[in-house]
């Protein structure tokens, strides 16, 4: 029998996106798409191209949860905790696609976003990245599905951190327009954008924390520099990471093929990646090299930021709470 899967905050980029995969997918229902605005109309008329006939409504959880399973929240920072709150106590398994469960520190996430409006769940939180924490989603009520930045950057980095090989790190990230969701993207006029690359987020972008959070986790407890910068795509990442690194004897090719050789969603490549390689998919691609001149590892990773950066993510999450194949609706 399906499972029933709500999508709160349907509207936006993720939310639609989301509400696509749950649709389509062989084991998963689509019971309610949800939307603080534009209630009334449909999503395929919003999105044509997701193909969902549903119409969004006015958020009701007397009747929205009733007989739930699950949901995917898709509001924004500071926005979601209250929602995820009530979910939880009427039993529905949830993936939030905020920042809002992503840190363990609530007076750090006080000092990067706002006074958290539900510290006390935040112990409940599994953090979303399967390739780190597979186990305990698989047995999580409550997952925080990372962002698009720390997915591509952690699992660039995470093999070299959990080797004891990283000393200092730079990540230089790109990525298309869309990342800065719907509501800033349908502001931003078409020539600010186009034939343009700007650094944003500074002098310090609220990734930055969860970040280190999961490199201190897989012992690199470094302070890391990170500068996004948005480029004229619609959709798709790369993070490119300068590592000063501790030792220089290890091999890096080895290192990275036994890290990933079993994963289905990332692919460890010969050749630098482009964000073309990975559109409209759930996978990462990485390649490693050692700059032999500086000693330095450079590691590139590419993601699309609107797929593994958010909505198949949580849809991979899903399954793995479920106990389902972890790439089915994903291939």
């Amino acid at each position: 029998m399906p499972h029933s899967v709500a999508v709160f905050g349907a509207a936006g980029f993720t939310g639609a996106l989301s509400a696509r995969l749950v649709f389509r997918h062989p084991q998963f229902e689509l019971q309610t798409v949800t939307a603080r605005s534009d209630v009334g109309r449909r999503l395929d008329e919003l999105y044509p191209h997701h193909r969902v006939p549903v119409t969004l409504e006015e958020l009701d959880l007397d009747r929205h949860a009733d007989g739930l399973d699950a949901a995917i929240v898709a509001y924004p920072h500071g926005a979601a905790a209250e929602l995820v709150s009530e979910l939880r106590a009427r039993d529905v398994r949830v993936v939030d696609l905020s920042a809002d469960f992503r840190l363990h520190d609530a007076a750090v996430y006080g000092e990067w976003y706002r006074e958290h409006p539900a510290p006390e769940m935040l112990s409940q939180a599994v953090y979303g990245l399967p390739e780190r924490y597979r186990d305990q989603i698989r047995h999580a009520d409550l997952v925080a599905n990372p962002g698009c930045y720390p997915t591509a950057t952690l699992l660039a980095l995470a093999p070299l951190a959990r080797a004891g090989l990283i000393r200092d790190v730079v990540v230089d990230a790109k990525s298309g327009v869309s990342g800065a969701g719907r509501a800033a993207t349908e502001k931003t006029h078409f020539v600010s954008v186009d034939e343009n690359i700007s650094p944003y987020g500074l002098p310090r972008h609220r990734h930055t924390p969860e970040i280190e959070q999961e490199l201190a986790a897989l012992g690199a407890e470094v302070m890391i520099t990170f500068v996004p910068h948005l480029l004229p795509l619609d959709q798709g990442e790369l993070v490119s990471c300068y590592v000063t690194l501790t030792r220089a004897d290890d091999d890096l090719d080895a290192l990275y093929g036994a890290a990933y050789g079993e994963e289905p969603f990332v692919e460890v490549v010969s050749t630098a990646p482009g964000v073309r390689d990975v559109r409209e998919t759930n996978l990462c691609r990485i390649r490693v090299h050692r700059d032999e001149r500086t000693g330095r590892a450079v590691v590139f990773a590419v993601i699309d930021n609107l797929w593994k950066g958010a909505a198949s993510q949580a849809g991979q999450n899903l399954n793995l709470m479920f106990g389902r194949p972890e790439e089915e609706g994903l291939t």
